[in-house]
C-alpha cells in the first residue's frame, strides 16, 4: 500500500493517514511512504525519545472507516511532540519511522519504556538534529535593510539542514513584531508585514541582498568585543559550524582575528600593571550627632544609621533602612533586617514578606499607616549568587551593633507596646534567647521601659512553608496578630496602663 502526503511537514495529514492505516490493522511492512518531493521511503530513520503517556490522535474519521468495534489505541502523549519535530527532518524515511513507531506503541506498550530500542534511539537523534538546527536558524539569520517602492524591509539569507522555515517563523514574527522582514531559504521562504507571516516556494541565492551600512557597524563591533585571552577554536566551530559561515559577515573576520590573537594576549601579558585606584570613602550628607549620642529625631536616625560602621553589612548595603509610621503609634512592629527590595527602596517592609503583612493588616482592619514598621538591623546581610543578592540571617554580633539604634528609634516613637516578629527582633528586644514557636502569641514584660512584647512569626517564615502547610499556618499567624491589635485594648484599665495576658503556646 502507497500513502503519499503532498506537504512533507503535514502532521495532520500523517496522523489522518496513520491512524486509518493503524486501525485497519495494516503493519509498516506493508505500507510505503512518499512525501511529495521524494519518491517512497524504504531507507532507515532516526527520531526522539518518548516521555509521558497520554491518548495521541483526534477523532477525525478514516477512510475507509475502520473496521467496526475496532478500538483507538493509547499512545504516549510525548509521541505527537516526536512527530512534530521528526517530520520536519530532511530524511526521506523519516515517515516510514514514525508509523512503525505507532504501530510498535498500539503493540507493544512496553516500548515506552525502552530507551534502548533501536527505532527510539534513531528518532531521538531525527528529533534533535531538528531542535539544534531550529537554534542554529535564530542563532545565525542576519537582516540587512533594503529599501524599496513599500518601504524599508529586512530581508535574510538562511540555508537550513532541515524543513524548519515554517516551524520557526512564529518565534521570528514575536522576535521582531515591529519591523517588515523576510528569510529566503533555497526551499521555503516567510515574510512578516507587521499583522501575518505569508509563505511562497524557495528563493535562489542570487536573491540574496547585498550588505547594507548596518554590516559595517556590526563587523566593527564584533572586531572589538573579540577576546583573544578566550579564544577556543575547536567549541566555536562546535558551536557555530564552518558550514554556515559563508552566510556570516562577520565569518571573514574570524581567521584574521584567531592568527592575532596570540601576538595580542602576549601583549596584554606584557603590558605594565594599572595603578590602584584610590577611592575616598563618601563624605556624609547630613550632620551627625556626637560619637554615641543618642539621635534626636527620626531624621537624624536615618543618618547615622546610613553612616554607622559598627559591623561590616553597614558598608556593602545600598543604605540603611530605618522605620516609617506615626509618631506615638499603638503598635510597633519590627522585623529582623531588611530585604533586597527594602535596600534598594529604602523602606521596610515593601518586599514579599511585606506584602504578605499589608494583606493580613487589612484583613484585621488595621491599614499599614496606623503602625510604625521597624526592623532590629538597618542594613540588608546578603551573599552574591551570580547577580542575585540572597538573603542572609543577620548575626548576633551584628544585631547587638544595631540594637541602640533600635532603642533610640523607639525612645523617639514612643509606641505603647512591640510586636516581635521572628527570632531576632524578639531577641533584640527582650535581650535574651526567644523559642518563637514556644512563647508566641503571649504578651511578654520584661523591658527595662515597661512596654510588653508579643512574638510571632515573621511573615517571611510562612513563605518558606510547603503549599500544603501555609494556608494553616497563615490562619494561625492572623489570630496571634489579631491577639497583637486587641488584647492590650481589651485589658486596659481607666488609667490606660498594660496588663498582662494569660501566654497562649502555639500548638
Amino acid at each position: 500500500m502507497r500513502v503519499r502526503l503532498e506537504d512533507p511537514v503535514d502532521l495532520d495529514a500523517f496522523r489522518r493517514e496513520a491512524r486509518q492505516l493503524l486501525a485497519n490493522g495494516v503493519p509498516p511492512d506493508h505500507v510505503e511512504w512518499s512525501d511529495g518531493t521524494q519518491g517512497s521511503s524504504g531507507a532507515e530513520l532516526f527520531g526522539d525519545a518518548p516521555a509521558g503517556g497520554l491518548g495521541l490522535f483526534s477523532d477525525e474519521p478514516a477512510a475507509p472507516p475502520a473496521p467496526a468495534g475496532a478500538a483507538r489505541q493509547p499512545v504516549p502523549a510525548s509521541f505527537l511532540a516526536l512527530c512534530a519535530d521528526v517530520i520536519l527532518h530532511r530524511d526521506p524515511g523519516r515517515l516510514a519511522l514514525m508509523y512503525r513507531l505507532l504501530w510498535r506503541l498500539a503493540h507493544e506498550p512496553s516500548l515506552r519504556h525502552d530507551p534502548l530500542d533501536p527505532d527510539m534511539l534513531r528518532a531521538g537523534l531525527m528529533a534533535k538534529a531538528v531542535r539544534r538546527d531550529i537554534h542554529k536558524m535564530r542563532a545565525f539569520v542576519r537582516f540587512t535593510r533594503v529599501e524599496g517602492e513599500q518601504g524599508e524591509r529586512h530581508v535574510a539569507w538562511f540555508e537550513p539542514d532541515h524543513r524548519i522555515v515554517e516551524a520557526n517563523a512564529p518565534f521570528f514574527s514575536r522576535r521582531f513584531a515591529q519591523m517588515q522582514w523576510a528569510i529566503l531559504t533555497p526551499e521555503r521562504c516567510v515574510a512578516w508585514d507587521g499583522q501575518a507571516l505569508t509563505f511562497r516556494d524557495g528563493a535562489d541565492r542570487r536573491e540574496r541582498p547585498p550588505p547594507d551600512a548596518g554590516e559595517q557597524l556590526w563587523l566593527t563591533y564584533y572586531e572589538n568585543i573579540f577576546n583573544p585571552a578566550r579564544l577556543k577554536l575547536a567549541m566555536m566551530r562546535r558551536e557555530m559550524p564552518v558550514r554556515y559561515w559563508h552566510n556570516l559577515p562577520e565569518a571573514a573576520l574570524i581567521q584574521p582575528l584567531a592568527d592575532a590573537a596570540q601576538a595580542r594576549s602576549q601583549s596584554m601579558i606584557d603590558a605594565p600593571a594599572t595603578p590602584a585606584r584610590r577611592i575616598r570613602a563618601p563624605l556624609p550628607l547630613h550632620l551627625l550627632p556626637a560619637d554615641r549620642a543618642a539621635p534626636a529625631s527620626l531624621d537624624e536616625l536615618r543618618a547615622v544609621t546610613h553612616a554607622c560602621r559598627d559591623c561590616p553589612i553597614g558598608a556593602l548595603a545600598t543604605q540603611a533602612v530605618c522605620g516609617e509610621g506615626p509618631v506615638g503609634a499603638q503598635r510597633m512592629l519590627v522585623g529582623e533586617q531588611p530585604g533586597d527590595q527594602e535596600d534598594l527602596a529604602g523602606r521596610p517592609f515593601v518586599g514579599p514578606a511585606g506584602q504578605l503583612l499589608d494583606r493580613a493588616m487589612a484583613q484585621l482592619g488595621r491599614p499599614r499607616d496606623t503602625v510604625y514598621l521597624a526592623n532590629a538591623v538597618k542594613h540588608f546581610k546578603y551573599e552574591l549568587r551570580g547577580k542575585r543578592r540572597i538573603h542572609k540571617t543577620a548575626g548576633q554580633r551584628e544585631a547587638e551593633a544595631c540594637a541602640h539604634w533600635l532603642d533610640s528609634e523607639i525612645a523617639l516613637v514612643q509606641p505603647r507596646a512591640l510586636v516581635a516578629l521572628g527570632a531576632t527582633a524578639a531577641r533584640a528586644l527582650l535581650g535574651r534567647p526567644v523559642a518563637v514557636q514556644a512563647e508566641r502569641g503571649a504578651w511578654l514584660h520584661e523591658r527595662a521601659d515597661g512596654r510588653p512584647v508579643f512574638v510571632t512569626l515573621h511573615p517571611s517564615a510562612l513563605l518558606r512553608l510547603p503549599d500544603a502547610e501555609r494556608a494553616a499556618a497563615y490562619d494561625s499567624w492572623l489570630a496571634d496578630l489579631a491577639g497583637a491589635f486587641e488584647s492590650l485594648q481589651s485589658r486596659q484599665g481607666d488609667s490606660g496602663e498594660i496588663r498582662s495576658a494569660p501566654a497562649r503556646v502555639a500548638e
